[in-house]
């Protein structure tokens, strides 16, 4: 049984076309055709059916896809063991991380890794909360984060570590009126406007239970995902937001106050695949970017 061929079908399984797998790995369409061709042949069984535009697994595909993450943990672990017996860890690891949360860890990790014989090769996306997840199948360790859980939706199978929790602050123009009060609750924000982010993202979470206390919508007037457009656009009047404490800098003419009656915190949360996070270079990587999210906290 060939290792590259359950690494496929895991492939297919989260991607569903030999296209967008072919274009994840870098490989053709083509290639990959005949090694799945190849696997069914070798295996004696159907390991995929075609579904609309996509490919679905069959039962035999499921188990198979199933199983790659064990193979591979098992190969890791014997890696690691060798990475032991060297008495360092070596490689190159793979991280992708949404940017407010990079920004607060990675100048640790790379403080904490510079005597080492890791090398780091870094990816920043912002996702919905549900999307990080899918993307450890590129990464080594994806760092996401969820404001209602310890575990980002769709990460459950995933090896998951929290690094910090994070408070969410409310951002205001310094002359909002709202800005006197050092804590806002609720019902104050009846009738605000707000910069929010697209459906789905966490921070849109907040604003939904807030609405649901107060009884009545509140006005997005932009839905944008990056933090700093966010504070230029506070500062110029333009609504509220909500923002990261640890990243967000000071600015003139702009104040964060806290918001309470509603959790208002996230959990930055490491994600990994279990054949990833077997690799000693991966453990290494884990515990130090813990430690980063630790000095954070304190």
């Amino acid at each position: 049984m060939d290792v590259r061929h359950l690494e496929l079908l895991r492939e297919l399984s989260v991607r569903r076309t030999l296209a967008a797998v072919a274009e994840a790995t870098h490989r053709t369409p083509s290639a990959l055709s005949q090694q799945l061709r190849t696997a069914e042949r070798e295996l004696g069984v159907p390991l995929v059916v075609r579904d609309g535009r996509g490919l679905r697994l069959t039962p035999e595909g499921e188990l198979l896809a199933g199983a790659a993450d064990e193979v591979g943990a098992t190969l890791a672990g014997v890696r690691a063991r060798l990475d032991e017996l060297r008495g360092e860890p070596v490689g190159v690891v793979r991280i992708g991380s949404l940017p407010s949360a990079g920004e607060a860890l990675l100048p640790g990790l790379v403080r904490a890794l510079r005597r080492t014989r890791i090398t780091l090769e870094v990816e920043d996306f912002d996702l919905a909360e549900a999307d990080y997840a899918a993307r450890t199948l590129d990464a080594d360790v994806v760092i996401g984060h969820s404001l209602t859980s310890d575990v980002p939706v769709g990460a459950e199978g995933l090896v998951t570590r929290v690094l910090a929790r994070e408070p969410i602050d409310v951002a205001l123009p310094a002359r909002h009126p709202l800005a006197r009060k050092e804590r806002l609750r609720p019902a104050d924000l009846v009738g605000t406007r707000w910069l929010g982010v697209p459906v789905g993202y966490p921070f849109d979470s907040i604003l939904v239970v807030v609405e649901q206390l107060i009884g009545e919508p509140l006005e997005r007037v932009q839905r944008l995902r990056d933090n700093r457009l966010n504070e230029a656009l506070v500062v110029a009047g333009e609504g509220l937001s909500l923002l990261p404490r640890f990243t967000t800098r000071p600015r003139r003419g702009l104040v964060l106050r806290p918001l309470t009656g509603v959790r208002a915190d996230r959990a930055v949360v490491a994600l990994a695949r279990a054949d990833r996070a077997a690799r000693l270079s991966v453990a290494t990587v884990l515990d130090a970017l813990a430690e980063a999210g630790a000095a954070l906290d304190s």
